[in-house]
């Protein structure tokens, strides 16, 4: 069974779990069955906007990374539930010609479904429009919120709903056709919750295509990781994929974040405020949308070097992500991923094929010892003669200087008048 890591994941531990399994080799998507709960209640379509600048936006210089790129001519797939356009943030951030609706005209019980439009600029659950938005969304009067690839283009590929109507060969189709499309990076808030045999998936052949065509493919870890659970997901765990983590305001795995030795590098997971359906906000955790923080980092790096490979851009966001310890971490993989330091600490002429551990990591220094001499050089002797000399000197003009100041006053006390010339 398949099923997207998405909405209240963390605290709420609700997921809609798919019932009935076409056959044997098919698995199941699930979504869940609300929306996103915003800080002052439930979250409706449209929303309010957030006037305030996000907290996983302040922790970024954002002049300082758009002076670097702001992933113009870059487009990034969205595999979800379709974006929806009529967010004003969204409108000129979607190419609707290039979408697609791969759901089925009928669910799993035969049943006809509301499938929306042919280009997947429809989204009546909301997660794929909050997706987008964290990646793209374009600067509006009234808020704060922003993307971090804000001149990015989203092609969006609607391919799950509420009730978990795709599947495993859905979403590899959803990858493929992505590439085809033109896609430079594709994010995936998704995992499956059976684990899929890598030699014989369709999704393993669909990633391992994308990453040949130089595409960056970023997927989100899961939500399991609540009491210290941990179990492979997919496709976060194939090879070339970077797996991503949620972490917390203090840069720690967020407590419901999934860990393990597949995870590349964590990021802002927990209050994640961004777009939805319709106009406004809304508030929400999980890995699903600290996927898309990491997907826009990686348009901003394709923007700025567009001959780099995948390895090479993945490489680069886990070699300056932010890191307390040398080496890569099952919790949060190489660090927080740190958007600044991955567009600056740059050498474009060597561009990182696989990240260092020691880097990032801040090491102190021994303090340097001053040798210690048992006896004069002639160099110092030299030195300290010079000085005696430019002493004395020093002394024999201060004392003249005094001599004549002492014998003037004296010359006034008796009467005398100094010369004038």
């Amino acid at each position: 069974m398949l099923k997207a890591r998405t909405s209240g994941a963390a605290t709420r531990a609700v997921v809609v779990a798919a019932a009935v399994a076409l056959t044997a080799a098919t698995t199941v998507l699930a979504l869940p069955p609300s929306p996103a709960r915003a800080d002052d209640g439930q979250c409706t379509f449209p929303s309010k906007p957030y006037a305030g600048r996000p907290w996983a936006l302040q922790r970024v210089n954002l002049d300082e990374l758009w002076a670097q790129s702001t992933g113009k001519g870059v487009q990034v797939a969205v595999i979800d539930t379709g974006v929806d356009v009529k967010n004003p943030q969204l409108t000129k951030a979607v190419d609707a010609s290039k979408g697609k609706n791969l759901l089925p005209d009928k669910n799993r019980k035969g049943e006809k479904i509301d499938r929306g439009n042919k280009s997947g600029t429809t989204d009546t659950v909301g997660h794929g429009t909050r997706v987008a938005g964290i990646i793209a969304a374009r600067p509006a009067k009234g808020t704060g919120f922003v993307g971090l690839a804000p001149d990015a283009t989203i092609i969006p590929i609607k391919q799950n709903d509420a009730e978990g109507d795709g599947t495993a060969d859905s979403l590899a189709s959803a990858i493929t056709y992505a590439v085809q499309a033109g896609a430079d990076v594709i994010n995936i808030s998704q995992d499956t919750a059976e684990a899929l045999d890598p030699k014989t998936s369709k999704l393993k052949d669909a990633v391992d295509y994308a990453l040949g065509q130089k595409v960056v493919v970023v997927a989100s870890a899961g939500n399991d990781g609540l009491g210290g659970n941990v179990k492979v997901t997919y496709p976060a765990s194939y090879e070339g994929v970077l797996a991503v983590a949620a972490s917390d305001r203090n840069n720690e795995r967020a407590a419901f974040s999934q860990s393990g030795d597949f995870v590349g590098v964590s990021a802002p997971g927990v209050d994640m405020i961004s777009t939805v359906p319709g106009n406004g906000h809304c508030s929400d955790n999980g890995t699903s949308f600290s996927a898309p923080y990491v997907a826009g980092v990686a348009a901003l790096l394709k923007s700025k070097y567009p001959d780099w490979t995948a390895q090479q851009v993945v490489a680069q966001i886990e070699q300056t992500a932010e890191r307390a310890i040398a080496g890569r971490d099952r919790l949060v993989g190489w660090g927080v991923v740190d958007p600044v330091k991955a567009l600056t600490e740059v050498d474009p002429a060597h561009p990182v094929e696989s990240p260092k551990p020691e880097n990032g990591v801040a090491r102190g220094e021994a303090p340097s010892v001053t040798p210690l001499h048992f006896g004069e050089t002639a160099e110092e002797r030299d030195n300290r003669l010079a000085t005696y000399t430019v002493v004395g000197g020093l002394v024999l003009v201060a004392g003249l200087a005094g001599t004549a100041v002492a014998v003037r006053d004296a010359r006034r006390r008796r009467g005398g008048r100094p010369r004038t010339s």
